[in-house]
């Protein structure tokens, strides 16, 4: 019996779910909006509020990076979090993403979602 138990596999392997999970806050953090299913979504969004919360926590950088690196794949997410995002939510306590339906995927009938960072710059592009 499966009672209790709340974490989301995202029907995936631990470490290829932590990988997917990585990449995806990753994305999120340098293009300020991301196309993804909505499960993936809900389970990137608490991350993401996680990396900026220990950002706005930390005092000294160099200590925010060694907590953010692990939840993150590439430096320049580290970066746009300690210089971009710490300064635009500094009012903000949480919440700083916001899910917006967009439909569902014509293959399998997944709900799909954007994944947005709040008060975020994204210009508009022409979806084919």
């Amino acid at each position: 019996m499966r009672h209790r138990n709340h974490s989301k596999r995202l029907a995936r392997k631990p470490d290829q779910a932590r990988s997917l999970l990585k990449n995806l806050v990753t994305s999120v953090l340098l293009y300020e909006k991301v196309r993804t299913t909505k499960k993936r979504a809900q389970v990137a969004r608490s991350l993401i509020d996680r990396v900026i919360a220990i950002s706005k926590r930390e005092v000294r950088p160099d200590l925010a990076i060694r907590k953010i690196r692990p939840l993150v794949t590439h430096d320049n997410a580290c970066r746009k979090v300690l210089e971009v995002l710490k300064k635009r939510y500094e009012k903000r306590s949480s919440g700083f993403t916001r899910l917006v339906p967009v439909g569902m995927r014509s293959g399998d009938g997944a709900q799909l979602v954007d994944l947005i960072l709040m008060d975020a710059v994204v210009p508009k592009t022409i979806d084919n």
